[in-house]
């Protein structure tokens, strides 16, 4: 097993890498540094569009298209003209902001929502109780399908597409739904994985083709690979600086693992040591392949 940098010093809370399967791009995002990356790791192409608030997250369209939630908003990034086109408006709950955001095996858009942080302060002392998780349905009809959300992170489904798997980092664990894919309802919720406080707080989540969750430990300094029918930890990646927020598959051959960090939350000691905070890693070797970052369908 192999863990480099690929772009060191990024920005300040890079969070949600999406694998674009057309262009082998990686699209990340930077929360409180505003910004959509693009990043080949082939040609080493690199680029970046400014939108006007907290990025939640990035994903790809059936069509090539970007779409980005950014603050209030789910909308279209052009990364041509570096512009944001806003597709709608959600009516959340005042002083909070989208987060962590995927696509279902459907083409459905789950997106995450939190209270603002203030930025003075560690994830563990969010306002609990004010997210949810919304499902934004090809024909944008929006559902709030999960309320009093402390703040709202991973979501995966199972390679059967009968459970989604969904974090709500700061009940320090891995919930788990049945699902349907036909309609994007979701019931049953039951907890399948129980994180220790000591290994840090559960943030993004992927899953791999063995069906085994992989879950970025904010504070914890690890990827740590779970089985969620048992929710045994089976395998733990370190990586030289604490707070890792995300992770997705990507390569050619989807033997990649790209991960997120922050800096943010650092003081000036800390980062003196942790100098790869608010870097891209890639961890290579690990013996296993993952699931294709799915896609929003267009109508």
């Amino acid at each position: 097993m192999s863990v480099e940098v690929v772009q060191k010093n990024m920005g300040y809370l890079l969070e949600g890498p999406h694998w674009d399967d057309v262009t082998n791009t990686l699209l990340y995002i930077d929360i409180y540094g505003k910004l959509v990356h693009s990043f080949n790791p082939v040609t080493k192409e690199a680029k970046k569009v400014m939108v006007h608030d907290q990025v939640g997250a990035v994903v790809t369209t059936s069509s090539g298209r970007t779409l980005v939630s950014v603050g209030r908003e789910i909308g279209l990034v052009d990364w041509e003209t570096g512009t944001f086109e806003r597709l709608l408006e959600i009516d959340m709950k005042e002083g909070t902001r989208f987060n962590d955001c995927k696509c279902d095996p459907a083409g459905r858009f789950w997106a995450g929502t939190m209270a603002i942080q203030d930025p003075t302060k560690s994830s563990a002392e969010t306002e609990k109780g004010q997210g949810s998780l919304f499902c934004l349905h090809h024909d944008k009809k929006l559902n709030e399908c999960v309320q009093n959300v402390d703040i709202s992170n991973g979501l995966a489904w199972s390679s059967d597409r009968k459970t989604m798997y969904y974090i709500d980092s700061l009940t320090y664990g891995v919930d788990a739904f049945d699902y349907n894919i036909k309609t994007g309802e979701i019931a049953n919720r039951r907890q399948v994985i129980k994180v220790s406080q000591s290994d840090g707080i559960p943030d993004g989540m992927c899953i791999d083709t063995e069906d085994m969750l992989w879950v970025a430990m904010f504070d914890g300094w690890s990827v740590n690979r779970y089985n969620p029918k048992t929710g045994e930890k089976l395998r733990s990646i370190k990586f030289p600086t604490k707070n890792i927020t995300s992770c997705c598959w990507g390569g050619a051959n989807r033997d990649e693992l790209y991960v997120t960090c922050a800096k943010h939350f650092l003081n000036a000691d800390e980062l003196e040591v942790q100098d790869t905070a608010g870097s891209l890693f890639r961890v290579t070797d690990l013996g296993v392949t993952g699931v294709k970052c799915d896609v929003f369908k267009d109508i």
